[in-house]
């Protein structure tokens, strides 16, 4: 005797692609990150110059800049990884400097002064990722996470 066939749903698979590279702490590694990220999600179908290619480029930049600019250990390099999870695009830069945290999302910052040439970086990436937090990296550091939700 066999048992009752029961219907089952079935969710689309989830293509999840992955992007993961370590750069010094120096400008020029976060414009490397920058660089080759971009030159990875056009390879993954998000072309240069779209607007999800441009707006990752400016989440990646932004967080580059300050883990090289605020989260530098000497000696240390901070990571990148680019993660395409379906209809998600999800941008991690790691570094070692745990003990400087930014605030996390939502938390209000003073806006910097018409002339001044730095702290605008966390208020674009609120204004321009889904959703973005800080978490803890273990054995030491932190991490700061934007999310796209892609729209295709």
């Amino acid at each position: 005797m066999t048992a009752p066939s029961t219907p089952t749903a079935h969710a689309a698979p989830v293509t999840v692609r992955v992007f993961t590279q370590r750069f010094s702490s120096t400008p020029r590694g976060a414009r490397l990150a920058r660089r080759l990220a971009v030159y990875q999600l056009d390879a993954w179908g998000v072309p240069y110059g779209s607007p999800t290619s441009d707006t990752a480029a400016q989440l990646i930049a932004e967080l580059a800049a300050n883990a090289v600019t605020h989260g530098r250990v000497p000696g240390r390099d901070f990571e990148l990884a680019v993660k395409l999870l379906g209809r998600t695009l999800r941008v991690e830069v790691s570094d070692t400097r745990g003990e400087r945290r930014p605030a996390g999302p939502g938390t209000s910052r003073p806006f910097p002064r018409p002339l001044a040439e730095n702290g605008r970086g966390l208020i674009l990436v609120e204004a321009l990722a889904d959703r973005w937090d800080v978490l803890d990296r273990l054995p030491v550091g932190k991490t700061v996470v934007a999310e796209l939700d892609l729209t295709h």
